[in-house]
């Protein structure tokens, strides 16, 4: 049996907590609930292979979506569910309308939080972006997943599971088995040295 302490401290109950506190006049808690959710939303839409120009834009028009659509959220628990499939909805919108232009690798930058300086992108260590190398190497379901749970404080399964459409049991197994394939890929590397 789960404790109503350790339940309440998903990261989908406590954005339910700020979303509720927004809708009840608390101003701040929508900032609250930006810096809570942006790092999730941010690598959620960078994993439709969208520059960082263009998440920003996305991102912007998510939370603008959740401000005009806060009233019609029944439960603020789901606010975090609405948010990605919203982003997710919102970029595969955007990237179908840039389908013409030619798709652009993916970078270090694409894994970088939205409010990370160019000065912290400049000291960022060789060891990072070739882990985020091999990183992106990996399949898009692996990618999503490692993405999410590596920017997320406590994930909760069951919101995984419904915003990246896959069942809540699969979700330890599908990150073993991805962290398995990095690991792997790691070691093979020479410029891979191992803290």
């Amino acid at each position: 049996m789960v404790n109503a302490e350790a339940e309440h401290s998903t990261l989908a109950c406590r954005a339910g907590d700020a979303f509720a506190a927004y809708r009840d006049g608390n101003a701040g808690a929508m900032a609250s609930l930006v810096e809570m959710l942006t790092p999730i939303l941010w690598h959620t839409v960078r994993a439709q292979r969208l520059d960082a120009t263009t998440t920003e834009d996305v991102l912007q028009t998510t939370w603008l979506a959740l401000v005009r659509s806060a009233d019609k959220i029944a439960d603020p628990r789901s606010v975090l569910q609405w948010l990605i499939v919203t982003a997710r909805r919102e970029a595969w919108r955007v990237s179908r309308g840039q389908s013409r232009q030619t798709p652009t690798e993916l970078v270090d930058e694409d894994f970088v939080s939205a409010e990370e300086s160019p000065e912290a992108l400049a000291l960022r260590s060789d060891s990072e972006k070739l882990l985020w190398q091999h990183v992106s190497a990996l399949p898009d379901r692996c990618r999503e997943l490692l993405r999410v749970i590596a920017f997320a404080d406590r994930p909760d399964y069951a919101e995984l599971a419904r915003s990246l459409a896959m069942p809540v049991g699969s979700i330890g197994p599908t990150r073993g088995r991805c962290l398995a394939k990095l690991r792997a890929s790691l070691t093979t590397d020479a410029r891979w040295e191992p803290r």
